[in-house]
C-alpha cells in the first residue's frame, strides 16, 4: 500500500468514473471534493453568530472575528470554509434565517451555479500609431496579413481597434477612428475573413461600431461599459455579443489615483447595475461578456486582487474576459520593458484562465495557444 497526495483536480466528475465509482455516487463525491472559500463583507452580528453555528452543525467553518460573539459592532466581514456539498446545504438552511441570511442565502446559490465556457484566444490588432505596444500597431495591408496570421495561429476571435485607450492617450475623433478603421472593415468583408473567426470592434463610438457590425462583426468590445444605450442597442438590432470593459474614470485620468473600498465588491455591483440595463433594452446575458478591465482604473495591488477571485464573476452566467497582455503591471511586478513582458503575461492569463476566464485577450497568438494547450493537459 502506499498513500499520496494528489494535485488540483479540474475534472472531478471525471476522475471518479476513472475510478470506477458507481454512476449514482460520482455527483454526489464530486461535490464533496470541492472546497469553495468565501468573502462575506459587512454581515449583521446576529446573522454572523447563526451562520456561525449552521454552518458548524453540517461540518463547514464561518471565520469571524472575535468580537462577533459578544456583538461588539453591528456587522462584521467573515470568512465561509466548506465543500460544494455543504454550501448547497447551508443556503437552503439559510433561506429561512432573518438578519439578512435569506439574501446570503440567494447569493450563494447564484455563486454555486457555474456554466462551463471553452477557452477562447482573442487576437489584438491596433489601426493606429499610438498603442503602447510598438508590435501592435498595423496599416491597411499590414493588419490583413497580422489577421490572417493570427487566425492560422489558432485566434477564435480577433479584436479591431482604431483609437488607443493607454493611460494618457490622445483623444480622436469619431471621424478619425472611421476613418482608420473603414478600409479594414472593408477588407475583412471582401475577403470573406469574418467566416474564418469572430471579429471584434475595440470601441464606444456608435457610428464606428456601427460600421463593423454591418461589415459582419460579432462582438463590440466596449471599455466605457455600456455606459452608451445606442452601443447596446446596435448589439441588439445586429445580434451581436456585448463585452462590458470597467473602468474607474478615462484613460486620460484613470491612472491619476484609482481608489476602492472593495475593488471585487464594486466591480460586482457595476456588473450588476450595466447588465440590468441590457436586459432592460433587450440582450440577452448569453450575449454579454465581463472583462474587469485589468489597469483601467487600477493599481498593480487591485490588478492582483481581481486576478486572484476572478472566479467570483463567473456567478453571472457571462464569459469572463482577461487583458493583461503586456501591460505594465507586469514591469511594476518585475522591471521589463513592453516588448520583453511575454512570459508575464501567459503567467498572468493562465491564472485568470484558472480562476475562471474564458476569453484571453492577446498580442502573441501562437505562444498562448501553445500555453494554453499544455495547461489543458495538465488540468
Amino acid at each position: 500500500m502506499y498513500l499520496y497526495q494528489l494535485g488540483n483536480i479540474s475534472d472531478k466528475k471525471a476522475t471518479l468514473k476513472c475510478l470506477g465509482v458507481e454512476s449514482g455516487g460520482v455527483g454526489i463525491m464530486a461535490k464533496k471534493m470541492e472546497l469553495l472559500t468565501f468573502f462575506i463583507k459587512d454581515l449583521k452580528t446576529p446573522a454572523a453568530n447563526i451562520l456561525k453555528q449552521d454552518a458548524l452543525s453540517i461540518g463547514a467553518e464561518l471565520a469571524v472575528p472575535s468580537g462577533v460573539i459578544l456583538c461588539e459592532q453591528p456587522t462584521y466581514d467573515c470568512i465561509l470554509v466548506g465543500t460544494r456539498k455543504h454550501m448547497e446545504v447551508l443556503a437552503k438552511k439559510e433561506l429561512a434565517q432573518p438578519f439578512g441570511l435569506k439574501t446570503l442565502a440567494l447569493q450563494l446559490q447564484s455563486a454555486l451555479k457555474t456554466t462551463h465556457h471553452e477557452v477562447k484566444i482573442m487576437g489584438i490588432v491596433n489601426a493606429n500609431d499610438d498603442s503602447f505596444y510598438e508590435a501592435s500597431r498595423f496599416d491597411v495591408k499590414g493588419a490583413l496579413m497580422q489577421i490572417k496570421q493570427m487566425i492560422a495561429n489558432g485566434a477564435q476571435m480577433i479584436d479591431i481597434g482604431a483609437v488607443s485607450s493607454r493611460p494618457n492617450a490622445d483623444v480622436v475623433s469619431e471621424e478619425e477612428e472611421l476613418r482608420r478603421i473603414k478600409p479594414i472593415c472593408d477588407a475583412i468583408v471582401s475577403q470573406k475573413l469574418t467566416q474564418q473567426s469572430i471579429f471584434s470592434i475595440d470601441s464606444f463610438t456608435p457610428e464606428v461600431v456601427g460600421y463593423a457590425l454591418q461589415s459582419g462583426f460579432g462582438l463590440i468590445n466596449d471599455i466605457t461599459g455600456a455606459s452608451n444605450e445606442d452601443i447596446i442597442k446596435l448589439a441588439v438590432k445586429h445580434g451581436a455579443k456585448l463585452c462590458i470593459m470597467h473602468m474607474q474614470g478615462t484613460p486620460q485620468t484613470m491612472q491619476l489615483n484609482p481608489s476602492y473600498e472593495d475593488v471585487v465588491v464594486e466591480i460586482s455591483q457595476f456588473f450588476e447595475e450595466r447588465i440590468a440595463k441590457c436586459e432592460a433594452l433587450g440582450m440577452m446575458r448569453k450575449n454579454i461578456i465581463l472583462d474587469v478591465g485589468l489597469g483601467f482604473g487600477k493599481t498593480l495591488e487591485h490588478n492582483l486582487v481581481l486576478l486572484k477571485n476572478m472566479a467570483h464573476f463567473r456567478s453571472f452566467g457571462c464569459e469572463v474576459l482577461v487583458g493583461a497582455s503586456r501591460k505594465s503591471m507586469i514591469d511594476k511586478i518585475i522591471p521589463t520593458p513592453v516588448e520583453e513582458r511575454l512570459a508575464g503575461t501567459l503567467a498572468l492569463h493562465l491564472k485568470a484562465v484558472e480562476n475562471g476566464a474564458s476569453i484571453v485577450r492577446c498580442h502573441d497568438v501562437k505562444e498562448h495557444k501553445q500555453a494554453l494547450a499544455v495547461f489543458e493537459a495538465m488540468r
